[in-house]
């Protein structure tokens, strides 16, 4: 039986610095003693979008004390903790070495293990913390960074589905909105215009709609919004949330074409995995487009179509936080994993699938999607 767990994790791949405390008991079941974030919004607004340099930085500064705050609020201390978890790929490598070395550096002072989480396979194990999910289950990204759907075998067993051929669609959401003018982060920006606007009025496409393959496509619809606000220029506001509407519809009817084709593939290739239980399969959506309330609503009634569970961790778990990375390190430990050397490295690309076709190419620091 595996035994009582509590591991410390620490995240800085991006624009938030982050820290918390996770236990995980012998049945599974997952505690949240801790969990400390602090946002970088402020600091990289005006240039809207993430200036690596400054998140870099304000990692060094503010990490050491979330640390401290993390460990007080669980009312603990390093003696306490079974291990440290860090965050070491993909992101900015900046980030990644402020936080991956501090992490080092506890755990060669307090003698504690040390786990490399990929940042993606934090959020594709969260549902497992928040909702008690057993494997096999379907994962849609959706984030700045990454759009994705992969099928989640087990801990450390993931398979690529679909990706973008081109732009992320948080990506598309941040350009869409820096176009129109609106503040970053684009997201929030863009469902915020879209509540007072008509969706019907401007008929953007819809990429790879239609197609049997998964992948996604967002660059020609961003192409799109660009050209309907030139053609109509200069906007008012009234045109800018027509824009915004049509824009999400856009990207909604997208998705239920390609989740839905994704539900089927799975029913397909898992056709008595769950009658025996009485589970439903599930469809995780993770990252920070999960957010956006219109997207969730396509996708639960996708799901209810289809006869599968739509699990949506919380808010503040679908973006980037460090209890989903301590709790990828427990996962890992419970399935008698071994600990990361201390001289393991970032890693600014780092597929969770590392045996997909990259779609996108490649760089000087590896396979991009």
């Amino acid at each position: 039986m595996v035994p009582f767990l509590r591991i410390l994790g620490i995240e800085t791949s991006c624009d938030e610095t982050a820290a918390a405390v996770v236990e995980r008991d012998a049945d599974g079941h997952s505690n949240v003693l801790s969990d400390v974030v602090l946002s970088q919004l402020d600091e990289h607004s005006a240039y809207g979008g993430v200036v690596p340099e400054i998140a870099a930085r304000a990692h060094v500064e503010a990490l050491d004390e979330l640390i401290e705050e993390a460990l007080k609020r669980a009312n603990v201390s390093l003696d306490d903790v079974d291990a440290i978890a860090a965050t070491s790929g993909p992101g900015l490598i900046g980030g990644l070495l402020v936080g991956l070395m501090t992490g080092k550096a506890i755990a060669r002072a307090a003698g504690k293990p040390l786990y490399a989480i990929n940042h993606l396979e934090g959020h594709a194990l969260t549902a497992r913390l928040t909702d008690g999910l057993s494997f096999p289950y379907l994962m849609l990204l959706v984030s700045g960074g990454h759009t994705q759907l992969i099928l989640v075998r087990g801990v450390g067993q993931y398979e690529r589905w679909g990706t973008t051929i081109d732009d992320a669609l948080g990506e598309a959401f941040d350009k869409t909105a820096k176009l129109l003018g609106l503040p970053y982060p684009g997201g929030p920006a863009v469902e915020r215009m879209a509540r007072d606007g008509n969706p019907g009025r401007f008929d953007f496409p819809r990429p790879l709609v239609g197609e049997a393959r998964l992948d996604f496509s967002f660059s020609g619809l961003k192409t799109a919004v660009r050209q309907a606000a030139q053609d109509i220029a200069p906007l008012s506001d009234q045109d800018v949330a027509d824009i915004c509407a049509s824009f999400q519809k856009a990207v909604s009817r997208t998705l239920k074409d390609r989740i839905g084709r994704g539900l089927q593939r799975f029913k397909t290739e898992f056709p008595t995995t769950f009658p025996a239980t009485g589970e439903a399969p599930a469809l995780v959506v993770a990252g920070g487009v999960a957010a956006n309330l219109e997207l969730r609503g396509t996708l639960q009634a996708l799901c209810d179509k289809n006869g599968f569970r739509f699990v949506a961790p919380p808010l503040h778990l679908c973006t980037d936080n460090a209890v989903m990375i301590a709790w990828a390190g427990l996962e890992r430990m419970a399935t008698g994993a071994a600990p990361d050397a201390l001289d393991v490295q970032p890693r600014s690309r780092w597929p969770l699938d590392s045996h997909a076709e990259t779609l996108i190419g490649f760089g000087k620091r590896g396979a991009k999607a």
